[in-house]
C-alpha cells in the first residue's frame, strides 16, 4: 500500500463527494433508507476501494482479493455508490435502490448481488462472519496475502454476538483481521452514551487483546497512515476507531441522529445535494 500523494489526496476527495451526491440522489430516489451513517462513511469507502483494497471490480471473484465485510448493512447506500463509482455495476442503477426486483436490497444481501462479500442486515453479525474468513484463511496458508477488513457500528457494541466475536479474534491472534468502527456516537433512538454508554471503548477491545488504534474519519493521510500501523502488527487483530460525522458533507444533517434512519424528500435532497456540489473540490 503506498502512502498518498497531494494529487491522489485531490482525486479522493472530490471521488467521496461524488459518491455522497449518489447516496443523497439514491435515498431521495428511493424514498427510505439510512442517511447520516452513509454520508459520514463516504471518506472510509472511498480510501479502501480508491487506494487500499486489492480488488478488481472487472473481476469481481478474483480468488487473491481483500474481502471487505459491512456488518452495519443499514449504510449500504454508500456501499453501492462506491461500488458503482469504482466500477462494479452502472451508477444508473443507484437509483433502483430497496425497489421491487432490484439488486439493491435495503441491506447488502448475495443472492441478488453476488459479488458483495456477506449478506447484512441483524447487527452484530458481521464481526463474526470477518472472524470465520480470517481463520479460514489461516487454514488455507493464505495469512499474509490478504486481510479482511469488518466496517462496523459503534452501536452495534450493544448486541453480545459483537463481544463473541471480539473475544475469539483476540484468543486466536488473528492479525489479518482489521475492523474499522465507525464513532460517529449515534444510533437510532438517540446518543451512543445516552442509549447504552460504550466508554472507555479502547481499553474493552484492549481487554481481548486487540491492537487498537484511534484515528479520525475524514482525514485521508490520517486514515491511511492508521491502516499503514494496522497491517504492520503481528501478533494479535487490530481495530480501527474511526470518528466521524454522521450525515458528513450536509449541514442540517451533521450530528442529528434523527438522521440515522431517515432519508431526505425531494426538497431536503435538492438542498443537500447543492451543498455537495458547492463543496466540491475543483
Amino acid at each position: 500500500m503506498s502512502s498518498l500523494s497531494d494529487t491522489k489526496i485531490k482525486e479522493l476527495k472530490i471521488k467521496a463527494n461524488d459518491i455522497r451526491q449518489s447516496i443523497i440522489e439514491m435515498l431521495v430516489e428511493a424514498k427510505s433508507g439510512h442517511t447520516a451513517g452513509s454520508l459520514g462513511m463516504a471518506d472510509i469507502f472511498t480510501l479502501f476501494y480508491f487506494h487500499i483494497l486489492k480488488h478488481n471490480p472487472k473481476d469481481p471473484f478474483w480468488e487473491e482479493r481483500d474481502r471487505l465485510i459491512l456488518s452495519n448493512g443499514h449504510i449500504c447506500p454508500v456501499l453501492y455508490s462506491t461500488m458503482a463509482h469504482s466500477g462494479y455495476f452502472p451508477v444508473e442503477e443507484l437509483k433502483t435502490l430497496r425497489k421491487l426486483g432490484s439488486r439493491l436490497q435495503g441491506h447488502p444481501h448475495r443472492e441478488y448481488l453476488k459479488f458483495v462479500e456477506n449478506s447484512s442486515g441483524p447487527l452484530g453479525e458481521g464481526l463474526s462472519q470477518a472472524v470465520g474468513m480470517a481463520l479460514a484463511d489461516r487454514m488455507d496458508q493464505k495469512v499474509g496475502h490478504r486481510y479482511i477488513y469488518c466496517f462496523m457500528s459503534d452501536g452495534e457494541h450493544d448486541e453480545g454476538n459483537t463481544w463473541e466475536a471480539i473475544m475469539l479474534a483476540g484468543k486466536n491472534k488473528l492479525n489479518n483481521l482489521i475492523a474499522i468502527v465507525d464513532r460517529n456516537n449515534i444510533q437510532i433512538d438517540g446518543n451512543t452514551e445516552k442509549v447504552m454508554p460504550l466508554e472507555p471503548l479502547q481499553d474493552k477491545w484492549r481487554a481481548y487483546n486487540w491492537e487498537v488504534i484511534e484515528t479520525g474519519g475524514h482525514d485521508f493521510q490520517d486514515l491511511n497512515e492508521a491502516v499503514e500501523k494496522a497491517q504492520k502488527v503481528v501478533d494479535k487483530p487490530i481495530v480501527i476507531i474511526a470518528h466521524t460525522v454522521p450525515g458528513k458533507g450536509v449541514s442540517f444533517m451533521e450530528y442529528d441522529y434523527k438522521w440515522h434512519g431517515m432519508p431526505p424528500n425531494k426538497e431536503q435532497g435538492e438542498k443537500a445535494l447543492k451543498e455537495l456540489k458547492d463543496r466540491r473540490p475543483i
